[in-house]
């Protein structure tokens, strides 16, 4: 069976919009510091990639990568999925039961009414994965007539993997469906070929998304940018990462004879 190694790419986002670049605003984190990987939570990650290979030495499977984005200081992507849709459902239920309750002229409470709504955002043709809902702020709440001054930022999307990786067939990337809902039921993979030793780069394509202002209302606005990582595929085979051992049976501690 192929190794799983979990790649996150969690990005700052608020900073790689003002400057346009991922340079200096994605941290890379792996699974697999254990067998060697470096660059864990900076920009330069080496993923290592161990071989995995049959007594004879031929390639016994391919090992696969699987990239998950995260937002820096955003709502946590383990929250509930449902959770921005209840939060909106509750400021409509909470405004209008204090609608009920507001006096003729009121303006003042009606003013406050609105705010308490919110505002929603619509989506870019050409953004992707974001829907057309309200506003949260930073702390997960919903925003209010500020709501494009401050608010909270939507998981990054990979668009595509390319690459020294790609282009010489080491790794093999594609979008998958999961049950995983925590992404939208989406995330991208890829098989290694163990069989070709050495360090080979790829480039990461994500968009990230910006509240813009326009006449029509509040718009997502999509920012393409890439960043670069790498892998390492080693002849090492796989091994317990508990033990150290290889495959097989667990290594036991030896006991004495019963008597």
């Amino acid at each position: 069976m192929a190794q799983q190694h979990g790649i996150i790419v969690l990005i700052d986002v608020d900073n790689a919009l003002q400057e346009r670049t991922l340079d200096g605003n994605a941290y890379w984190f792996d699974n697999m510091k254990f067998l060697g990987s470096t660059g864990e939570g900076t920009g330069g990650l080496v993923t290592i990639v161990p071989g995995a290979y049959f007594l004879d030495g031929s390639q016994a499977t391919e090992q696969v990568l699987n990239w998950l984005p995260a937002s820096l200081g955003a709502v946590p992507p383990t929250v509930p999925r449902n959770y921005l849709a209840e939060q909106a459902l509750q400021t409509d239920r909470d405004a209008l039961a204090h609608l009920a309750a507001v006096g003729a002229g009121d303006e003042a409470e009606v003013g406050r009414i609105k705010e308490e709504v919110g505002v929603r955002a619509k989506q870019s043709r050409s953004a992707k994965g974001i829907p057309t809902a309200k506003i949260l702020d930073a702390t997960g709440h919903v925003a209010g007539s500020d709501a494009a001054d401050t608010y909270n930022y939507p998981t990054p999307v990979i668009t595509d993997i390319t690459g020294p990786a790609v282009e010489q067939k080491i790794m093999y990337p594609a979008q998958y469906g999961s049950p995983d809902m925590i992404y939208d039921g989406w995330y991208w993979a890829a098989t290694v070929d163990t069989s070709r030793p050495g360090i080979y780069s790829y480039t990461m394509h994500i968009q990230l998304h910006e509240l813009v202002e326009r006449e029509d209302g509040l718009v997502w606005q999509p920012v393409d940018l890439t960043c670069t990582s790498a892998l390492e595929v080693m002849t090492d085979p796989k091994r317990n990462a508990f033990t150290g051992a290889g495959l097989g049976v667990l290594p036991l501690p030896e006991f004495p004879p019963v008597p």
